[in-house]
């Protein structure tokens, strides 16, 4: 593997581990020239996935341009590379499980929204005004206030008490 920094092509492995389920593997490198400790992913190497853009183009998918959109709407917010890293690849399997070779970007851009929804509402809604090319102020007070309910029902629902209480098979006698 190629050190990032000084160009090296030999460096030594010092951890690996599973990461995303199992799906990659996370492993911690040393640069045997210069010392410096970077880290690499390997995944499997899967049939090519075409992405079908609003005016018709086609091009593979490409995790790094999913991981971009995100970190742009993500700037500044208190979220990990881990937890984003996280979201591209949840979103890359669920695109994957459907089986297509070929997935429109509308269906991508609704995945990553989901998932960033439940993680930030702030990168939420950044990502939202670009994905959804909001055309004016009303728009993105319109989404916001979208969310703000759809947040007060998840809440209320969670504090809801259940109606019926299953006995506690473990408790002792």
């Amino acid at each position: 593997m190629r050190c990032p920094v000084c160009g090296h092509e030999e460096s030594k492995v010092l951890d690996s581990r599973p990461v995303v389920d199992g799906r990659a593997i996370r492993r911690r490198r040393e640069c045997l020239d210069c010392g410096r400790r970077f880290t690499t992913y390997e995944r499997p190497d899967l049939a090519p996935l075409m992405v079908v853009k609003r005016d018709g183009r086609r091009e593979p998918f490409d995790r790094a341009k999913v991981l971009g959109g995100i970190l742009r709407a993500c700037g500044k917010r208190p979220i990990s590379m881990e937890a984003l890293e996280q979201l591209v690849d949840d979103v890359e399997h669920a695109v994957r499980r459907a089986g297509a070779q070929e997935v429109a970007s509308a269906l991508i851009g609704d995945l990553v929204m989901e998932r960033l929804r439940r993680l930030d509402d702030v990168a939420y809604v950044r990502f939202a005004s670009e994905y959804r090319r909001f055309q004016d102020v009303d728009s993105i007070a319109e989404e916001i206030e979208t969310l703000k309910e759809r947040k007060r029902r998840e809440d209320a629902l969670r504090d809801q008490v259940p109606l019926i209480t299953l006995p506690d098979t473990h408790a002792t006698r």
